[in-house]
């Protein structure tokens, strides 16, 4: 992998600058126009083509056909291939078992680096779903765009690719190969491959009714990322102005690239500790869409209702502002490299969340420094049901404030941010 380190950045502006001690030591961002390239240049794909590929993604499945056997390794295992976050396969030697996922996608930030941090932490959050902390090998997968001429090509791909092996390396694994192509659009991604004891793992099917749910990254980042882009665009920055200012859409734009940036081991590390029944991760179907999928896959007779929705600060206000944008208060909204829906004992989730915030997280941290701790709510309960999930009709919106705004601040917001915000309501 060859490299090409980027400018640094240029004065503050917008408020992005707040969030420079919360990316990697040494990052700069990347600005086209000092590399020769268009000022223009986005590592994006448009987003009406993104909407219209993500369309009809859901698995189909045969009424009642639910493949339980009630023995993780057989039938089981083959359905989770299928519909959930990896596949489980038995291996014929000491009742070990190879747990694997891929995932890809189009880019939908600027900045390359970046992208391949998120698409790392996107293809290991599937293992992180399964309480799985530790990954053996990773393989990157690269469509370089048939569009871009070779100054883009030598600027934009090792940024992307190192930005990958960076995330890889912080989850204490490393990239050994992959496929690279050309192809009309860049795609990045990867496999992650994994070989466990049976107690490396949870199983995705163990919620009894009275456990909660714990969600461990706000909600909002496609509609983060649009309003981000818009801002270009007049006719449709005209719709959210009233709402929303410029720095504030440039602050929760840095909070949804660090989010997706940020790996969820932290959160599989601690699903062991607190007795995790299942899990999930939070991408492109939205929360209800991995709720319900979610609910399918439980043993006994529930259902998942979530009251409270926490959401990257302003974020719902546009949505509202652009008439429903994206169903983000219906959870529809899709996320990219979201948090861990995780289901657990009613007496461990406040202690769960409490710990989360008390961790230290290397995740784009700098030593000694900021990144220390990630936020988890408790959003709703389990009862019993016929395997659905639902957000009730008036759910409680929880502003996520923004990081940046809370390091300049150095307090304020706390309501928003400690354990006691994520107490459960309603139930």
């Amino acid at each position: 992998m060859s490299r090409s380190d980027p400018p640094s950045p240029p004065a503050e502006s917008c408020g992005a600058g707040a969030y420079l001690p919360f990316y990697p030591a040494g990052y700069q961002a990347l600005h086209p126009e000092e590399h020769g390239l268009e000022r223009a240049f986005r590592c994006k794909v448009p987003q009406e083509t993104l909407l219209k590929l993500l369309q009809g993604l859901e698995p189909d499945r045969p009424a009642g056909e639910d493949g339980r056997t009630g023995e993780a390794g057989d039938e089981l295992c083959l359905f989770l291939g299928i519909g959930m976050d990896s596949c489980v396969i038995p291996l014929r030697h000491g009742g070990l078992s190879l747990i694997q996922t891929t995932d890809f996608f189009y880019p939908l930030v600027e900045d390359p680096y970046m992208m391949g941090r998120i698409a790392c932490a996107n293809v290991l959050s599937d293992l992180y779903a399964m309480g799985i902390t530790e990954c053996d090998n990773m393989l990157m997968l690269l469509s370089v765009s048939q569009k871009m001429n070779e100054k883009e090509r030598e600027v934009v791909m090792p940024l992307m690719m190192k930005g990958f092996r960076d995330a890889a390396e912080e989850g204490g694994t490393s990239v050994t190969g992959g496929q690279t192509v050309m192809n009309p659009w860049i795609i990045v991604g990867g496999v992650a491959t994994v070989v466990c004891q049976p107690n490396d793992f949870i199983m995705p099917d163990s919620a009894v009714p009275g456990d909660v749910l714990v969600l461990t990254k706000p909600l909002g980042t496609q509609v983060a990322v649009n309003a981000h882009q818009w801002m270009d665009i007049p006719e449709k920055w005209n719709k959210i102005k009233l709402v929303i200012t410029k720095e504030e859409v440039e602050q929760a734009y840095q909070e949804a690239m660090l989010n997706m940036a940020t790996l969820n081991r932290t959160a599989a590390a601690l699903m062991h500790k607190f007795n995790a029944h299942a899990a999930t991760d939070i991408t492109g179907f939205g929360i209800i869409g991995h709720a319900r999928n979610l609910a399918k896959q439980q043993r006994n007779d529930v259902a998942f209702v979530i009251h409270n929705l926490p959401i990257i600060a302003k974020m719902a206000a546009i949505s509202k502002a652009g008439g429903n944008l994206f169903g983000l208060l219906q959870g529809t909204s899709s996320e990219t490299s979201g948090g861990l829906l995780i289901c657990l004992p009613r007496e461990q989730a406040a202690r769960f969340c409490a710990e989360m915030k008390a961790s230290r997280s290397s995740s784009l941290g700098q030593e000694g420094g900021v990144g220390d701790g990630q936020q988890a709510w408790i959003i709703g309960i389990v009862e019993k049901g016929n395997r659905c999930a639902r957000i009730i009709d008036k759910p409680r919106i929880i502003e996520v404030p923004y990081r940046g705004a809370v390091a300049n601040t150095q307090e304020g917001n706390n309501n928003n941010a400690s354990p006691p915000e994520v107490q459960p309501t309603q139930v």
